[in-house]
């Protein structure tokens, strides 16, 4: 893991209890090229880090869920970005399901291309993967080193686990890197 900062932004994932034990998760591309300046936090219905509370109370954090912003396309002032990591069904009860998320500010993407994350079955069009979101709000803020070097490492990853994929499928496996959501 890069213990340097990489990007003037900070990004929290607050993952679901099921996305942690599954290789097809870009989360661990993001944790390991953004280093410190990414966190990854277990969703916890009943007990929400009470830091991460403290932070969205002070106006600087921002969640990046799909649908309608909140109608301010500026960044400016945001400090860290929360994204729910997880399936489309496990991200929206978790949103559903923790007041502090539906309260907080929401920034929406609008991708600039089509997802190229393809380890898993059944994905939304025009959804992207929790490495995409990051590159995408890297882009977004201006910091295309960071976002650039988080696109190698999630394109060198969707390369290898597809091959993996692959390799299971022809060895007669049954391609457990590719679940459905």
């Amino acid at each position: 893991m890069n213990r340097d900062r990489v990007c003037v932004m900070k990004f929290t994932l607050l993952t679901h209890f099921k996305e942690f034990e599954k290789r097809s998760s870009t989360s661990h591309v993001v944790l390991d090229v953004l280093g410190i300046d990414a966190e990854q936090l277990r969703w916890d219905r009943m007990n929400p880090p009470a830091s991460l509370l403290e932070e969205i109370e002070t106006g600087v954090v921002a969640l990046v869920y799909p649908g309608t912003s909140d109608g301010n396309s500026d960044l400016s002032g945001i400090t860290r970005f929360i994204l729910i990591d997880g399936t489309w069904h496990e991200a929206r009860k978790i949103y559903q399901r923790s007041p502090y998320l539906v309260k907080m500010r929401r920034v929406g993407l609008t991708p600039t291309r089509m997802s190229r994350y393809n380890l898993r079955k059944n994905q939304k069009d025009a959804c992207l993967c929790t490495a995409e979101c990051v590159i995408e709000i890297l882009r977004k803020i201006g910091d295309n080193e960071a976002a650039d070097r988080l696109e190698e490492g999630f394109l060198e990853f969707i390369s290898q686990s597809g091959a993996k994929k692959c390799s299971c499928f022809l060895q007669g496996g049954a391609g457990s890197e590719g679940t459905s959501e």
